[in-house]
């Protein structure tokens, strides 16, 4: 199945303020191979737009595309809806609308995109009949220490796992975190979360044990959380923090929870670091104690320290 998606991905579509023409770095055919068309259909589509309608011949010879490909490549364009054929002797080709073949630019995609999720779902019970009982005995030889974390390195890994708690969460999240530096790459899964009414509490550092260039982003940061999500808790915690992280949903029943965390290593870089992940309903119903304690008894309300 050819699912011509992943072009959308590679190459983002923007606004520019370049001219374009048929010649230079940004000719119109550059422009269109971002919509994952081949080189010889972004030639086509782009003299079609140039020229109107025309005919295969004179359409080949301008654009260059031997006449034994031109035929198909007009077929292939007209199948996804950017080519009109005018039936006749001969046969005419007009371009849609650029508005147009950018509006059925996404349908494709979303067609696409559908058939592939119809196929995924028509071949669940197969193959969770087939690889579930492998999973499950391969899945006895994990030990102890497994089953409660694995890592991932730090950086866009253990970002992206902070971004699916927020959006797996069903009740609760809580951040302990020194600046909350990373909250940008983060933020969209933040608010998804809270628009969902799920609580979430942010446990900062206190400034006074943060750097110049620390004390600053963490002031920013939280200013805008503060502006923009009223309903998050805020604290700072008086005394240093052994660990970061985030956790959502623990019980004290052990029953769910799941959890991202790095202890904290000055002398070792950020790059270099690893964070664990967890599932384990003990470990962060844990997590929890820890920050209850710290939040009843070591932090302040941004009051005590912004205002």
């Amino acid at each position: 199945m050819d699912l011509r998606v992943s072009a959308v991905d590679r190459h983002a579509i923007a606004p520019t303020d370049r001219t374009y023409g048929m010649a230079g770095p940004d000719a119109p055919a550059d422009v269109l191979e971002r919509l994952d068309l081949t080189e010889y259909e972004a030639n086509a589509l782009a003299e079609l737009l140039a020229l109107g309608r025309t005919t295969a011949p004179d359409l080949s010879e301008a654009a260059g595309i031997p006449k034994a490909r031109i035929y198909g490549v007009l077929e292939s364009l007209a199948d996804r809806g950017y080519v009109k054929i005018i039936p006749g002797r001969p046969k005419h080709y007009q371009p849609k609308s650029p508005e147009r073949i950018l509006e059925r630019a996404v349908e494709n995609e979303r067609q696409a995109f559908e058939r592939y999720r119809q196929d995924v779902e028509g071949m669940r019970e197969e193959f969770l009949d087939t690889f579930v009982p492998l999973y499950e005995g391969a899945s006895e030889d994990v030990t102890p220490t497994e089953e409660l974390f694995w890592v991932v390195d730090v950086g866009d890994p253990s970002e992206r796992e902070t971004r699916t708690l927020y959006r797996d969460a069903a009740q609760s999240v809580f951040v302990v975190t020194k600046s909350f530096e990373y909250f940008e790459r983060v933020e969209a899964a933040f608010a998804d979360a809270l628009d969902r009414d799920i609580d979430v509490s942010v446990l900062l550092l206190h400034p006074d044990h943060l750097d110049e260039t620390n004390r600053a982003i963490q002031r920013e940061i939280v200013s805008h959380v503060r502006d923009t999500y009223p309903g998050v808790a805020v604290r700072f915690s008086r005394e240093r923090l052994p660990w970061r992280g985030t956790f959502a949903d623990p019980s004290m029943d052990y029953e769910t929870g799941r959890g991202v965390l790095l202890v904290e290593e000055e002398d070792v870089p950020l790059s270099m670091r690893q964070a664990a992940v967890t599932a384990n309903g003990s470990f962060v119903a844990g997590f929890k104690r820890f920050f209850d304690l710290v939040w009843e008894h070591e932090a302040v309300r941004p009051a005590d320290v912004l205002d």
